[in-house]
């Protein structure tokens, strides 16, 4: 859904494919539910039946997320003999300190 303020028209179409700072994804419930201010008008656009179902870009996002998923956790970074255990891990500028509870 975006807004036409120039014309007075709130236009509902197909969910954005990117990221637009005046244009907002309604559920289908809300979106049949929209009403625009008095002297507006709503305008619908209809889904392109031939773009039903996730596309290319939606199945490589799910696969890269998958692939991300079932990547192995880095190895622990070991205390080196310079580093006091009871300051914690040095890793980088960073310094991991223990609880003292």
């Amino acid at each position: 859904m975006t807004y036409v303020y120039a014309d007075q028209t709130a236009v509902l179409g197909p969910l954005a494919t990117y990221a637009e700072p005046h244009a907002y994804d309604l559920c289908e419930l809300h979106s049949e539910r929209l009403s625009a201010p008095r002297g507006w008008e709503v305008l619908r656009l209809a889904p392109d039946p031939r773009a039903q179902g996730p596309s290319s870009d939606d199945l490589l996002a799910l696969a890269d997320a998958v692939r991300e998923a079932g990547r192995p956790a880095p190895a622990p970074v070991p205390l080196h003999s310079t580093d006091d255990p009871s300051r914690g891990a040095k890793r980088g500028h960073l310094r991991v300190l223990s609880s003292t509870d």
